[in-house]
């Protein structure tokens, strides 16, 4: 990329959407990583080999991310088509006699594996001899685990008792998985054994035992089976505030001193803390886990035996968020690291040593005189004596930590004061301190842009999260208020803010313009709900019960739904609005999207709609982002900087 000086904010706001976006999936006995990125202009595969070698696997036509199988070279390839989410399984063989004659393969070169358009298809664990996945196909609502054996392409049902599935990890010896459904209330999942191990239940007949209860208020999260596969290690929250790393066992399956459960099951805590959430991913031989550390947007990372004793901490570069993946052989593990300042990093760890090397320094593609702005941490207090954890990102020539300077050129100079508050999805999502192109280039437009976790975002404790469930879900609203009456605190102007969000998030740019019309100036709206009455009424049908346990049932909650409702309160909206929309959209239709800029039309309230015909659930392709993000940044900056 240029080094030239960036002189205007056009200039800027380009060169951060044109900044390549890495991930990692997985790591293969020799070394090499099976990573993404989407320099091509989606999220393609690619293969980095240890001496740093990239070889870019394929061009699909939309995104697209995959597994090694495991002494193989070959590669489960995930993808969808546009943005549905209807996710299908195909091979690439990589093997010099027998693999894809040219690279970068496309659907053409691919094998199909489980293939049914109409139909999910989410990929769960991978071994040498089977693949697992989760299917909705045999009604279209619920979700089954199923086997697929690689070599005969037989399938086995190994689960079908309904419910959202979350992920499923089968044991060593492929017999049994641990399954993780969302419960019936919000924020909280089970964990079922289901397999030929377990015994059948005199009730139903099948072969599915539940370790956790169905009913708790509990967060269960990245199970994984302990070496002799008689126990789980996993994340929860069980009888605690934060989460914390845990071992459960069956009943008579251990003998500890732990926390014994009516039915038997041995609860043990392995790592914990008390003011904060932890993480754990597990290595494949059980011998020892990464655990995560989780603190106000950020994730440090140490090494841990498997009765939980430290052996070391990860020290990477900076701190964020990063994802780990282990090695088959549990002797290192890739590192996909982004932070506030990087884009995206992937580095090797020795998990002996703790030696990291450095595979993509994401940092390096970021142009010279490209400003970045670093975020301070900050709590804002809400009338009812929350304290509202929030991220502020200011201009990038008003703070010291810039890569760059702006003020020179003037760039933002006319919306000095001006502020943009950048809501998360979720809604039990959360802001976290990683790079973000949009918020960088709001910044780099001049925009003071605040990111906050509002009551009901994850990271910061049960009760955090808990605070907008169903009927509570305007608290979370009267939140953007309080942050609002704070600008002054940090020198800004109230009536020069806007609202930005995806999803959730957009949903809460509705809210915000429309239940509190004399407070915000205009609005970024994407894939957002404009109804959560037509919203869960529209939805796609495996999602619906899901997302009626966060908002509310049609059935049993439908005038509280009409009073949560942006379009309730079309007729006080007057800030323009910025919508934008993909139209394969599973989650949020399209048509929350068409109603609400049909009745700002009806208003002859100032709005565009953007609607892309090859996305789904938010803008996967650089192109439309190139095409959507610059002009909403066009949109609000013309706005604020009256």
């Amino acid at each position: 990329m240029t080094s030239a000086p960036l002189t205007s904010a056009p200039a800027i706001i380009g060169s951060l959407l044109d900044l390549t976006a890495w991930t990692a999936f997985d790591v293969d006995p020799d070394g090499r990583i099976l990573a993404g990125n989407d320099e091509s202009g989606s999220m393609q595969l690619v293969e980095i080999a240890p001496d740093g070698t990239r070889t870019q696997l394929t061009a699909l036509p939309s995104r697209c991310s995959g597994r090694y199988i495991p002494g193989t070279r070959r590669v489960v390839v995930q993808h969808d088509n546009g943005g549905d989410e209807q996710i299908q399984l195909s091979l690439l063989d990589l093997a010099p006699a027998s693999g894809t004659a040219s690279l970068p393969a496309t659907l053409a070169d691919l094998t199909p594996l489980v293939h049914d358009p109409a139909h999910k298809h989410d990929l769960a664990d991978v071994s040498a001899e089977s693949v697992v996945f989760l299917t909705n196909r045999r009604n279209g609502v619920d979700f089954d685990v199923v086997v697929h054996d690689l070599a005969t392409g037989t399938e086995t049902t190994l689960y079908d008792g309904g419910g959202y599935l979350v992920n499923a990890v089968a044991s060593h010896d492929r017999r049994t998985v641990a399954i993780t459904v969302l419960s019936s209330r919000p924020r909280s999942t089970q964990i079922l054994i289901a397999g030929k191990d377990v015994a059948r239940t005199e009730d139903t007949g099948s072969r599915t035992r539940a370790v956790t209860a169905p009913d708790e208020h509990a967060h269960h999260t990245q199970a994984s089976w302990t070496a002799a596969d008689d126990a789980l290690v996993m994340a929860s929250d069980h009888e605690r505030e934060y989460a914390a790393v845990v071992r459960v066992s069956a009943a008579g399956s251990a003998d500890v001193s732990a926390d014994d459960s009516a039915d038997g099951t041995v609860w043990e805590t392995l790592v914990a803390a008390d003011d904060h959430d932890l993480e754990v991913v597990l290595s494949p031989d059980g011998s020892a886990m990464v655990v995560g550390h989780h603190q106000d947007g950020v994730t440090t990372l140490a090494v841990h035996e498997q009765d939980g004793a430290h052996r070391r901490d990860v020290a990477l570069p900076d701190a964020g968020m990063p994802t780990v993946i282990w090695a088959p052989d549990s002797s290192r593990f890739a590192v996909h690291l982004t932070t506030s300042g990087d884009p995206g990093s992937i580095h090797l760890v020795d998990a002996a040593t703790g030696t990291v090397t450095t595979l993509v320094d994401g940092r390096a593609q970021i142009p010279e005189g490209l400003p970045i702005s670093l975020p301070t941490v900050h709590r804002v207090p809400t009338p009812d004596g929350e304290q509202v954890p929030c991220f502020v990102y200011r201009p990038a020539s008003d703070t010291d930590t810039a890569a760059g300077s702006a003020s020179a050129t003037g760039v933002g100079s006319a919306v000095s004061g001006a502020s943009v508050l950048v809501v998360h999805g979720g809604p039990e999502g959360e802001a976290t301190r990683l790079f973000s192109p949009v918020i960088q280039a709001l910044a780099g437009a001049g925009l003071t842009v605040l990111v906050p976790n509002v009551r009901g975002s994850a990271g910061y404790g049960k009760r955090w999260v808990s605070l907008d469930d169903v009927d509570k879900r305007l608290d979370s609203v009267a939140d953007l208020a309080a942050l609002r009456a704070w600008l002054p605190e940090l020198g800004l102007d109230p009536e020069r803010s806007a609202l930005w969000g995806g999803s959730y998030g957009g949903y809460m740019v509705l809210a915000g313009t429309t239940m509190q019309p004399d407070l915000w100036a205009a609005g970024v709206d994407i894939v957002g709900m404009s109804s959560l009455v037509t919203f869960l009424e529209n939805t796609s049908e495996y999602r619906r019960a899901a997302r009626e346990r966060e908002y509310g049932s049609l059935e049993h909650d439908r005038d509280f739904l009409v009073t949560a409702s942006p379009i309730t309160y079309l007729d006080q909206l007057r800030a323009p609005l910025f919508v934008i929309h993909g139209a394969n959209d599973p989650r949020v239709p399209l048509s929350e999207a068409e109603q609400i800029a049909a009745a700002l039309a009806d208003r002859g309230i100032r709005h565009e709609l953007r609607v892309y015909h090859d996305e789904g659930h938010g803008l996967a392709k650089r192109a439309n982002r190139k095409d959507a993000y610059p002009a909403a940044i066009e949109f609000l900056t013309e706005i604020l900087g009256r």
